[in-house]
């Protein structure tokens, strides 16, 4: 028996203490695998698998980890309860994973739900350009430790594009900063350039403009650079602490 589990819910916070009013520091997303460190009362401490981020959510009915066969590729894939578009069950984020059952009529089902062939990949499958569709992300409302269509924070946006291309990722912004190794210019800037900040991370999508979950402006936005590092520097008095390259 595998000494994971897997997070068979659209998405789960994951809090500091064992507290629904204590800070949620990320989310588990469908398809992600924990393992349990303690039980206690209605409370689990547990360590995320892809990332080895430490918290407690609360206890429900987790199954235990099934090796995935495909990831929803898309911003959010809607679910059935039968193989067609009559009856919704619910939606799952970009990223989350599945493990198919059957293959009926261009869907497939997993878990007593079927979701449609069209808006998964393949698990193995990698973009050459691992931030290539980043911009399904404009306008999704900011949300501390969020990780999902309805609220991400800026980190979350970087990890889940990694994660979703098969790469490891750190969850939080320092930690990002430390992992990434190749440093760059600001003059040399291009696409896909990584630009931190402390407790801030925007990616680059040409040499002119970037892409962030920006918590002044409650949202997922498209920038100018520039612009945006003198932005930050003026109202939180920080400066740009590495650009990094993948």
């Amino acid at each position: 028996m595998s000494k994971f589990y897997l997070n068979n819910f659209s998405e789960v916070n994951l809090y500091k203490k064992m507290s629904t009013k204590s800070e949620v520091t990320t989310q588990m997303i469908y398809g992600d695998a924990f393992s349990i460190k303690k039980k206690r009362n209605s409370w689990f401490k547990i360590k995320i698998k892809e990332d080895g981020y430490v918290g407690f959510i609360k206890k429900r009915n987790y199954h235990y980890y099934k090796k995935p066969s495909h990831k929803v590729s898309v911003i959010f894939a809607k679910t059935y309860k039968k193989p067609n578009f009559r009856y919704l069950s619910g939606k799952l984020t970009f990223g989350a994973k599945i493990k198919s059952e059957k293959k009926i009529n261009g869907f497939i089902k997993f878990d007593n739900k079927w979701i449609n062939l069209k808006d998964l990949k393949p698990i193995k499958f990698k973009n050459k350009d691992i931030f290539s569709n980043i911009k399904i992300f404009k306008n999704v409302r900011y949300k501390w430790g969020g990780k999902t269509f309805k609220g991400l924070d800026c980190s979350a946006l970087i990890q889940l594009f990694f994660n979703f291309n098969n790469k490891y990722c750190p969850r939080d912004a320092k930690d990002q900063a430390k992992y990434l190794k190749k440093n760059v210019n600001l003059k040399n800037i291009r696409k896909n350039d990584i630009i931190y900040w402390k407790g801030h991370v925007a990616v680059a999508l040409s040499n002119k403009k970037l892409i962030h979950a920006y918590g002044p402006m409650k949202k997922t936005v498209i920038m100018s650079i520039n612009q945006t590092i003198k932005k930050i520097e003026k109202t939180a008095k920080l400066k740009v602490i590495g650009i990094k390259r993948i």
